[in-house]
C-alpha cells in the first residue's frame, strides 16, 4: 500500500457534488491504418489488459483510514474487472463534432465511483461527419481520477497504451505482484504515527515561509513584481452546477512561433494567454458582462525534480497571471502578458515553487477534508476570487502514436472544475519537427457558459485578430461576433 500525498488527497476531499475531481482525454482515430483495416473492441480490452501492468492506476483502489485521521491509501487489488471499466457506444447520425463534445461532456459530468480503481474508459464509434476526418474513424475517452494523476503524469502514462507503429507491440509479461492489503488497527497506528510528526512539520514549513515573506517583501519594493489584488467577478464565479460543456479549438504551431517572435521575450505559452484573454473579452463583452479591471488566470506548474519524474499523482504549484483583458489591442496585450508572466514567475519563485505541496503535507486529512466541506456548505468558497479561470499546459507525445494499429489523428482534453472557477483550459501541444498543432480544449459550467460553440468562436476569432495585428493577415472574425449573444 501506499498512501497519499497531501496534495493528491486534496482531490479526494475537495470531491463534492458538482465538482467530480477527475481530469480527462479524448483520442481520435483512424482505423484504416490497422490490420484489416478495423478495430474490433474485444482488441481493445485485450490491449489494455496486457498492458495494465505497466502503470499502478490500473490495479489500485481507494483505502481510507478510519474516521478520517489521516490520509487515504492506494491499496492493490488481486484481480481487475476490466469489462466493468471499459465501455462501448456509439453516436447518432450523423455523427459529427457537436454530438461527440455533447457525449464527452456528459460523461466528464459523472463522477467517479470511489470504490473502485478511478479510471475509466469509453470507446466511442459513429465519428463519420467530424471535422475533416476520415470515414470510422472512432475514439476513445479516459477519465482518471485528479488524486491519481496530474498533466505531466499524465503525458508519461498515455504512451504506455500507444506504439509508434501499426503494428501493435508486446507489452511483455506481467511480474509476480504480491497484493499487501492493511487492516484498520495497522493504517491507525500509523496515523498515530504520522499525525505526531506534523508539529514539527509545520513549525518547519513556518521557518521556510519566513525567508519566503521577506523575499516577497523585498520583491515588491523592489518592483520585482507586483500582487494581483482586487480581483474580479465574472459569469465563472458562482455555485458549480453538476453538468458540463467541452470543446477544442486547434491552431497551427509555425503561426504561434512567428507571432510570438513579433514580441521580443514572448514564449508560445504568453501567446496562448493571449488568445485565451482575448475569448474572454469577446465572450464577456457580448454579454455585457466585461469587467473593466484585468482577469486573471490561475496557471499550475509541475515542480517535480528530475528524480521525480518517473512517479505518479501530483506535484503541483501555482501561479497567478494577468490575463490584460482591459487591454484592447492584441499586439500590446500580448507584451503586456509577458511582463506579467515574468512578474508571476519572479513572486512563484520568491514565495517557493513547491510551496502548496508542503502546505498540503502538514494538514491532517480530516481537519482538510472538515476544512473544505464546511466551506462549501456555508458558501465561503463563492465569497473571494482566487482567479477566474484556469490554463495549464499539457505536453503531447512529440512522436505519432498508434492504438490498436489505428493512427491518433486528433482529440481533446477535459480538466476538473474547482470550487468558485467555473470555466477550464488545457493548452495541449502536439508538435513533432516544429512542424504539428496546439490546441486550446476548454471545460466549464454549463450553466454559467451555455453557448460553448460561440465561445469556440471567440478563441478562434482571438487569434485571427492577434495573428492579423502581428503578421498583418487579413483573415475576418467569425460573422456570429458581430451580434451579441444573449
Amino acid at each position: 500500500m501506499q498512501q497519499l500525498s497531501g496534495q493528491d488527497a486534496m482531490f479526494i476531499h475537495t470531491e463534492a457534488t458538482g465538482i467530480p475531481q477527475h481530469i480527462g482525454a479524448l483520442s481520435i482515430y483512424d482505423q484504416s491504418t490497422s490490420a484489416d483495416g478495423i478495430v474490433r473492441f474485444k482488441q481493445i480490452l485485450q490491449l489494455i489488459e496486457s498492458r495494465a501492468h505497466l502503470s499502478p492506476i490500473f490495479k489500485r483502489q481507494l483505502r481510507r483510514v478510519p474516521l478520517g485521521l489521516d490520509q487515504p491509501y492506494w491499496e492493490d487489488i488481486e484481480n481487475l474487472d476490466i469489462e466493468s471499466h471499459i465501455h462501448h457506444i456509439a453516436l447518432p447520425k450523423p455523427g459529427d463534432w457537436r454530438q461527440l463534445c455533447i457525449l464527452a461532456s456528459r460523461i466528464h459530468s459523472r463522477p467517479m465511483d470511489l470504490s473502485k480503481p478511478l479510471w475509466e474508459m469509453y470507446v466511442i464509434e459513429g465519428l463519420d461527419s467530424v471535422r475533416g476526418l476520415p470515414k470510422n474513424c472512432f475514439a476513445v475517452m479516459i477519465k482518471i481520477h485528479h488524486a491519481a494523476m496530474d498533466g505531466a503524469s499524465g503525458a508519461q502514462f498515455i504512451p504506455m497504451i500507444h506504439d509508434l507503429s501499426p503494428d501493435v507491440g508486446d507489452a511483455g509479461t506481467a511480474p509476480q505482484r504480491v497484493v499487501q492489503q492493511y487492516n484498520n488497527w495497522h493504517m491507525l497506528s500509523r496515523a498515530v504515527g504520522n499525525n505526531l510528526k506534523k508539529p514539527k512539520q509545520f513549525f518547519d514549513l513556518a521557518g521556510s515561509l519566513i525567508p519566503a515573506w521577506q523575499r516577497i517583501r523585498r520583491g515588491k519594493k523592489e518592483q520585482d513584481f507586483v500582487s494581483l489584488d482586487d480581483k474580479q467577478k465574472t459569469l465563472f464565479q458562482g455555485k458549480i452546477s453538476p453538468h458540463r460543456v467541452c470543446d477544442a479549438v486547434p491552431f497551427a504551431f509555425e503561426e504561434l512561433r512567428a507571432i510570438k517572435n513579433t514580441v521580443p521575450g514572448a514564449t508560445i505559452n504568453d501567446t496562448m494567454l493571449c488568445v485565451v484573454s482575448g475569448a474572454l473579452r469577446k465572450y464577456l463583452s457580448a454579454k455585457q458582462a466585461l469587467p473593466e479591471k484585468t482577469l486573471v488566470s490561475g496557471c499550475p506548474i509541475d515542480v517535480r525534480s528530475d528524480a521525480e519524474r518517473s512517479g505518479g499523482g501530483n506535484m503541483v504549484g501555482f501561479m497567478t497571471v494577468s490575463l490584460r483583458s482591459d487591454i484592447a489591442d492584441p499586439k500590446a496585450r500580448l507584451a503586456a502578458i509577458h511582463d506579467a508572466s515574468m512578474s508571476s514567475k519572479a513572486y512563484a519563485e520568491a514565495l517557493g515553487p513547491r510551496v502548496a505541496v508542503n502546505v498540503t503535507d502538514v494538514l491532517p486529512g480530516g481537519v482538510l477534508s472538515l476544512a473544505l466541506r464546511a466551506a462549501a456548505s456555508t458558501g465561503l468558497t463563492e465569497s473571494a476570487v482566487i482567479f477566474n479561470t484556469v490554463v495549464t499546459n499539457v505536453p503531447g507525445p512529440n512522436q505519432q502514436l498508434y492504438f490498436c494499429g489505428a493512427k491518433l489523428v486528433d482529440g481533446m482534453n477535459f480538466g476538473p472544475l474547482l470550487p468558485n472557477v467555473g470555466l477550464f483550459h488545457i493548452v495541449y501541444s502536439s508538435v513533432l519537427n516544429k512542424v504539428g498543432s496546439i490546441s486550446i480544449s476548454f471545460t466549464a459550467c454549463r450553466k454559467m457558459l451555455p453557448d460553448p460553440e460561440f465561445y469556440s468562436e471567440c478563441l478562434q476569432a482571438s487569434f485571427d485578430e492577434l495573428k492579423a495585428a502581428t503578421l498583418g493577415s487579413t483573415k475576418t472574425a467569425s460573422p456570429a461576433l458581430d451580434s451579441v449573444h444573449q
